[in-house]
């Protein structure tokens, strides 16, 4: 028999422990690189530098003004990119689970997709579609990590997979599958805004032009009113899962503590949003808000994954009117 790897509970051996932390270690890279990514929106750097993959025909060219922001992005691309590969190479050679390997790998054609559109968006000068792919493929990319680091961490060892006299809470997993979709497009609807340069189309919060709903006078107040409702959706379906899980499963800490964090991070956003409109889209708060979205994500998707993987309820003990 083979040595004990990731699929047997409780049974990581040291080199396994240490990959779990790199996997940590380059989910935090990616959400600096997402930082990175939004400074450069926030700033209007993104056509500081005219060519791609060289910087003026450099490697390296004067960090001054807008190129600062976008020539330090693509260092850090380029970084996140080898850290990426370290982490495919590293899971294949380390044996993990099949599911680990393929998620490791497909990150990395994630993130040379992300560079070539990031190199499109700058030939072609700023496409809005492009750009906006290339914001949502990043938080895409930021899943698949996150996902990674989750797999390999001791609580999903030890967890294994749901028994024949058990069965997973449906509601709890259906509301959070349902959560994370939901933030997920309202971080579209967040990129269509900022790309559209639909941030400052609505001028004041938390009324719109002092009304509940703005005329509709232009494209940019139309997708700006849909990111805020997008908000109010996610607020509420996270406050949703959140009270479910503390009344369903309050000594379940695999489920309650993303919840409360995912929550408290979710009021940071909310409070960033209105920030946002009141300085004009000051730089820190604009770009902090992009960050604090992926965080956003990452606790939805954690807590949903957790929820597939903890089975609480026995068969022969279901709460009344509860189903699998």
């Amino acid at each position: 028999m083979h040595r004990k790897n990731l699929e047997i509970p409780g049974s990581r051996t040291r080199r396994e422990r240490l990959y779990h932390r790199y996997a940590v270690l380059v989910a935090a890279a990616t959400l600096l690189l997402i930082f990175a990514g939004g400074l450069v929106t926030s700033t209007g750097s993104g056509l500081a530098v005219p060519d791609w993959p060289l910087s003026f025909g450099q490697l390296f060219p004067p960090m001054e003004g807008g190129v600062l922001f976008e020539h330090g992005h693509r260092m850090v691309a380029a970084f996140v990119g080898l850290l990426t590969v370290v982490l495919a190479v590293w899971a294949w050679i380390l044996g993990v689970r099949p599911a680990i390997r393929w998620l490791a790998t497909a990150a990395v054609f994630l993130v040379v997709i992300q560079g070539v559109l990031g190199g499109i968006t700058v030939l072609y000068r700023l496409p809005l579609w492009v750009s906006v792919a290339h914001a949502c493929l990043a938080q895409t990319f930021f899943c698949f990590v996150v996902v990674v680091a989750l797999l390999t961490g001791r609580s999903s060892v030890k967890t294994g997979s749901p028994g024949a006299g058990f069965r997973i809470d449906g509601l709890v997993t259906a509301l959070t599958v349902t959560t994370t979709g939901m933030v997920f497009v309202q971080l579209l609807l967040g990129a269509m805004t900022r790309h559209l340069g639909a941030g400052g189309a609505i001028p004041d919060f938390p009324l719109a032009f002092g009304r509940i709903i703005p005329p509709i006078q232009s494209a940019g107040v139309a997708v700006h009113f849909l990111h805020r409702l997008g908000a109010l959706a996610v607020v509420l379906l996270f406050l949703s899962t959140t009270i479910l899980v503390l009344r369903r499963h309050p000594g379940e800490r695999r489920l309650r503590n993303p919840a409360l964090l995912g929550l408290g991070i979710l009021a940071i956003q909310v409070g960033l949003g209105a920030t946002v409109v009141w300085t004009g889209l000051a730089v820190i708060p604009t770009t902090a808000h992009v960050a604090v979205g992926a965080g956003v994500l990452a606790c939805s998707l954690v807590l949903a994954i957790r929820a597939f993987q903890i089975t609480p309820f026995p068969i022969s003990g279901l709460p009344e009117g509860t189903t699998g």
